[in-house]
Order: structure tokens, then C-alpha cells, then sequence
């Protein structure tokens, strides 16, 4: 066996480096930045507090909305599914910039909705409210998609089961479809709210990058690179260890959702 995969890790190595040297010399970078002795600089500890609130917010509406609308694109036989399909799709494969763009004039004061908004004296763009409308818009299909994949999966003699007994679909749904699918919806949360963590290209052009007020963890590292290059290693680290412990975690959940199927 070894002999066979030495070929491979042969023709691997070259792009295997590539990959993981970056990221080695920035967990080495940041950890001789001092980490814990940047988190009292107050505009570093307001970025890292205003990205946990928002992205954990924008985790909860994507929750909330997603939910729904995955069991539809997953169970759902109606016309044009295919097109809202790609639609939840769009929002992954447009560059960021151009979503921030979509945002802000659908939602500026310029845009779409723009008068209805300041008849109602609701003020979006360069918010706090823009950065969480910024990191849904983004990071929201991941767990759509991975929640639409897990309600895919019927398990028809347990669900008509259920039916048979007199159980509504409601109640069908709560006890069983949902648990059933709970691990692929936890993978999908997280991996949502990593993005959501991580978003910046969206979020600079609708929310802009005020400290304090909407500069998340990775704006406060475009601002460091310019002017405290310590800061921007220290909360690069920071990015790098917690999207390196989530997808441990996730991978971590789909081992065990994969072992307790088999």
C-alpha cells in the first residue's frame, strides 16, 4: 500500500506545500504578534465584539428563514424551483463586492427601496444593521444548501409511519425529520457562521469600515495592514485557528453522522 500511494504523495507534495505553507508562516507570524497583547488595543476588542455579535445575529436569521425555505427547495415540486434554486446559489459564486454593490442599491438611500425606507426614517447602509444584512446575504446558502441536502433524504417508512399514528406534519417535522437531520443542519450552521466571521467584501462597500460602529475582525485587518501590521497578524490568527477549528468540527460531526448510518 505504501508503494502505491508514494507516487501520489509525490505528484501531491508540490500543491500540498503551496496550501500549507501560507498558512504555517501566518500562525507563526501571528503568534509572535502577540495575540492576547493586541486583544487590549479597544478598537481591536470592539472588531472581534462587534464581529461575534453580528455574525452570531446573521447566524440566528439564516436559521430562521433557511429552515423553511431548504425543506421547500427540498420537498417542494412547484414551477420554477430550478430558478430559486439557482438563485440561493447566486449569492456563493458572485464576487463579494459585487453583492455589497446589490445591497446598496436595493437598500441605499439612493436605491430601490430607498424612499419607503426614509419615509419609515429606517437608515441601512453604514450600519451595524448593514453589516448583519451583509453577512446573511453571503454566508446564508451554505447552511440552505446543506440543510436542502439533509430534508432531501426521506425516510419514508418512518415518516408515514408517524402519519399513519395520527401525527400532523408539523409534529412529523419536529419529531422526526428534523432530529434525523440535525447533524448536516449543524455542519451547515457552522460553516455558515464561519463565513459570516470571515465576510469582508460585501460588508466594506454596504456597512463601510467605521471603528466601532461597523468595522468587523476583517476590516480592522485591511485597516492594521495599512497602519499596524501587528494588529492585522494578531486578528489574521485569529481568523485562521477559528475557521481551522470549525472545519475540525464539522468534519468531526460528519464522521459521526456518516459512522451511525452505517
Amino acid at each position: 500500500m505504501i508503494r502505491r500511494a508514494l507516487p501520489l504523495w509525490v505528484a501531491s507534495a508540490p500543491f500540498l506545500a503551496f496550501l500549507a505553507l501560507p498558512l504555517a508562516t501566518l500562525a507563526q507570524r501571528s503568534a509572535l504578534a502577540g495575540v492576547v497583547a493586541q486583544a487590549t488595543d479597544p478598537a481591536v476588542a470592539q472588531a472581534v465584539a462587534l464581529s461575534l455579535t453580528t455574525s452570531l445575529l446573521a447566524l440566528a436569521i439564516t436559521l430562521l428563514g433557511g429552515t423553511p425555505l431548504a425543506f421547500m427547495l427540498a420537498r417542494g415540486r412547484f414551477a420554477g424551483r430550478g430558478m430559486v434554486d439557482a438563485l440561493v446559489d447566486l449569492p456563493v459564486v458572485l464576487p463579494p463586492a459585487v453583492a455589497g454593490i446589490a445591497l446598496l442599491v436595493t437598500f441605499g438611500r439612493r436605491g430601490l427601496l430607498g424612499n419607503a425606507l426614509a419615509a419609515a426614517h429606517i437608515t441601512l447602509p453604514f450600519t451595524p444593521a448593514a453589516v448583519v444584512m451583509a453577512q446573511v446575504f453571503v454566508a446564508a446558502p451554505l447552511y440552505i444548501k446543506a440543510a436542502s441536502s439533509a430534508f432531501r433524504e426521506r425516510r419514508h417508512a418512518i415518516e408515514e409511519a408517524a402519519a399513519l399514528d395520527g401525527a400532523s406534519p408539523l409534529v412529523v417535522f419536529q419529531r422526526i425529520t428534523l432530529p434525523l437531520a440535525l447533524p448536516a443542519l449543524i455542519s451547515g450552521a457552522v460553516m455558515t457562521w464561519a463565513r459570516a466571521l470571515g465576510e469582508f467584501g460585501a460588508t466594506i462597500i454596504f456597512a463601510g469600515n467605521f471603528p466601532g460602529r461597523t468595522q468587523t475582525i476583517p476590516l480592522a485587518i485591511y485597516l492594521g495592514f495599512e497602519l499596524n501590521l501587528q494588529t492585522a497578524l494578531a486578528l489574521a490568527g485569529v481568523l485562521l485557528a477559528v475557521a481551522f477549528g470549525v472545519l475540525l468540527l464539522v468534519r468531526g460531526v460528519l464522521h459521526r453522522q456518516i459512522a451511525g448510518s452505517v
